[in-house]
This record gives C-alpha cells, sequence and structure tokens, in this order.
C-alpha cells in the first residue's frame, strides 16, 4: 500500500521499485478515471505478475488518491484503516469456515507512507495517520522527493521525525536481527535499520553518465547535475529495494500473520466474530453448505463408479463375444481339415483297392493281349 499526499510521487517510486509499469501515474489516462470532485479517500488496487530470472511474484499495489487534498483531512485516514481491517476480518472468515481449502491472501504486508520533504517536522496529519495505522500494518515511513533538500538538510529533517514518531509512541517496522543470523547479514540489517525514515527518490528515466561512458543509469536531471536513483549516495532507494523486495519480503507477511493479524483475530474473536458458540446461525448454515457439498461429492463419486463398472462390464462382455467367436472359427477351421483329410483317406483307399485286383489277374496288359495272338 502506498499512502502520502498527491504529488509526492507514489506511483513513480513503485514503477521504480520493480522497473515496470505497475501503477498509472497522474499523466497516464487509466488514472484520470480514477479522479472525480468528490471529496472522499479512494482505495484502487493494480495487480500484476512479475518475473525475473524463474522467480515469478503475485504484487498488488493499493493506491489511495485524495488522502490530504482536501482542506479537513481530520478522517483521511479513515477510509485506509477500514480498508486494511476489510481485508483482515476477509481472511478471518476464511479462517472460520468449515471448508478452508482455497484461501485467498488479500491482507496488506507493507505500507509505505510518503512525508513531504518540508525539512520541519511531522504534520499533525502525518502524526494521525502513523499512530493509527502503525498498530495495523508494517508502516514503512519514506522522505518524498529527497532530491529536494541537501544532504545535511535531509539528515536533520531525519532526526525530528524519528523525535516525533518516539514522542506519540508510533510503532513503525524495522527490520529485526535474529539469533542464527550471521554477521554479515546483521551487519546489512542494521544498515537498513539506519536509513529509516528512508530519503527517496522515483525515476524512470534513464541518462548516459557520465557522458560518452555508455553507460546509462536512472535518475533526475537538473542544471547543476544528475541525481541517481541506485547511487547511495544520493538517496536510501536500495536500501529501501533490498529491505521489501531482497531481504525481507517473508519477514514482512510474517510480522504480519504473527503480530498484526494476529492480535486483530484475538480482538475479534474476543468480540464473538467467527466464533460458533456466540453465532450459531452462521455456524449451521456453514454446516448445512458443507453437508450439502459433501452429499454431492458422494452421488457424484456413485454415479462414477457405476459408470466405470458399466464400461468394464461391457468391454468384459465384448472381449468374450470375441473369444467365443475365435473359436466356433478355429472349431470350423478344425472340422473343416477333419473332413478333407477323411476324403483324401478315402480316395487312398480307394486308389488301393484297383491296385491289388490288377496284380491278381497276372501279368500286364501288354502280356495278356500277346498270349492271344
Amino acid at each position: 500500500m502506498i499512502v502520502g499526499e498527491s504529488g509526492l510521487g507514489k506511483s513513480t517510486l513503485v514503477n521504480t521499485l520493480f522497473n515496470a509499469p505497475i501503477a498509472p501515474t497522474r499523466e497516464s489516462p487509466k488514472e484520470a478515471t480514477n479522479t472525480d470532485s468528490s471529496k472522499a479517500v479512494e482505495i484502487n488496487s493494480f495487480t500484476s505478475d512479475i518475473e525475473e530470472n524463474g522467480v515469478k511474484l503475485k504484487l498488488t499495489v493499493i493506491d489511495t488518491p485524495g488522502f490530504g487534498d482536501f482542506i479537513n483531512n481530520a478522517e483521511a485516514h479513515k477510509p485506509i484503516l477500514r480498508s486494511i481491517e476489510e481485508r483482515y476480518e476477509n481472511y478471518l472468515e476464511q479462517e472460520s469456515r468449515v471448508a478452508r481449502k482455497n484461501m485467498v491472501d488479500n491482507r496488506v504486508h507493507a505500507c509505505i507512507y510518503f512525508i513531504a520533504p518540508t525539512g520541519h517536522s511531522l504534520k499533525q496529519l502525518d502524526v494521525v495517520f502513523m499512530k493509527e495505522l502503525g498498530a495495523k500494518v508494517n508502516l514503512i515511513p519514506v522522505i518524498a522527493k529527497s532530491d529536494l533538500l541537501t544532504e545535511a538538510e535531509t539528515e536533520a529533517f531525519k532526526d525530528r521525525i524519528l523525535e516525533d514518531i518516539k514522542a506519540n509512541s508510533i510503532q513503525i517496522y524495522y527490520p529485526a536481527v535474529r539469533d542464527n543470523d550471521d554477521p554479515e547479514t546483521v551487519q546489512e540489517i542494521k544498515e537498513i535499520a539506519a536509513r529509516i525514515p528512508f530519503s527517496i527518490i522515483g525515476s524512470n528515466q534513464t541518462y548516459e553518465y557520465p557522458p560518452g561512458s555508455g553507460k546509462h543509469v536512472r535518475g533526475r536531471k537538473y542544471p547543476w547535475g544528475l541525481i541517481e536513483v541506485d547511487n547511495e549516495a544520493h538517496c536510501d532507494f536500495v536500501k529501501l529495494r533490498q529491505m521489501l523486495i531482497r531481504s525481507h519480503m517473508e519477514e514482512l507477511k510474517e510480522h504480519t500473520l504473527e503480530v498484526l493479524y494476529e492480535n486483530h483475530r484475538s480482538q475479534k474473536l474476543a468480540e464473538g466474530f467467527g466464533s460458533p458458540a456466540k453465532n450459531p446461525a452462521k455456524f449451521e448454515e456453514e454446516k448445512r453448505a458443507h453437508e450439502t457439498k459433501m452429499a454431492k461429492m458422494e452421488a457424484e463419486m456413485k454415479l462414477m463408479f457405476q459408470q466405470k463398472i458399466l464400461e468394464k462390464e461391457k468391454k468384459l462382455k465384448q472381449a468374450e463375444e470375441e473369444m467365443y467367436a475365435r473359436h466356433r472359427e478355429m472349431k470350423n477351421q478344425l472340422e473343416q481339415q477333419r473332413l478333407d483329410l477323411e476324403e483324401r483317406k478315402k480316395r487312398l483307399l480307394g486308389g488301393n483297392s484297383t491296385s491289388s485286383v490288377n496284380n491278381r489277374g497276372g501279368g500286364t496288359p501288354t502280356q495278356k493281349k500277346g498270349g492271344l495272338f
């Protein structure tokens, strides 16, 4: 989720983080359709499938146009808070169902809050929002468009922000060091934590720098020089990207699950949300729906089983008929062969009888004729 006043470069930062046009910017026509004259904070979601080096990631970015853009912003945080809580309650409702096979997780795992680069201290709007949302979501404060401040002004502004956060008991996300982390990982975590709140610059424009070198960098160009997005000497963009995408993506999700969502879940269950004992009608409705689903599955399985049996019986009957047909054919062939053999036997026996009679008459027919003359 990205939250901040208009013009602080929220969409640009998201597109810079993932190097892809995920969130529409002010210049794009898509955003123009979401802008109206209604005095309310909108909640717009953009989902994109990202793939890098064979690794696929489904990313959902939630934008909040209208936040802080009105004269009276006392309740500007409430639609955002309500959206986060509704996502928790939606997940809790899925957990309370009898069938929980296909659960969809649409909880917010990170909220980047954009602070205007005033160089002074947090505004009342910032304090109210961060205090209300800090206990509900992983809150990550960033100083937007930090290139408008000098290096000394940026460091002084960071110190004032941290003092205000401490004075107002605001909860923000800090990467934690674990017992099994190696020294190199511990050092990386300390370096990231030391940059909070992050001073960031967003830009998808590339420039050849140094000129004539053939090397292109992302940044913002001014008459006096070039501010590089990926240069840690210019801003904290690299550290923010490292924490969000590379080193602490799973930790953010775990903290949401084990701490933030668990607190919300415990509170709601204590109030009776989703409890079968306090909501028997809903439990009975889900039970009946589950029983109906199971009965339908059982009927389908029985029908499928019967179809399989009929198909098997049909195949067996067909095989049996084919076997009988081959048996009859072989029997007929054998009978024909027997008749042929008997016929040959008769012919042979008849030929032998004629030869015996001629031999008993004595001499050959030629000899008999010669004897008469």
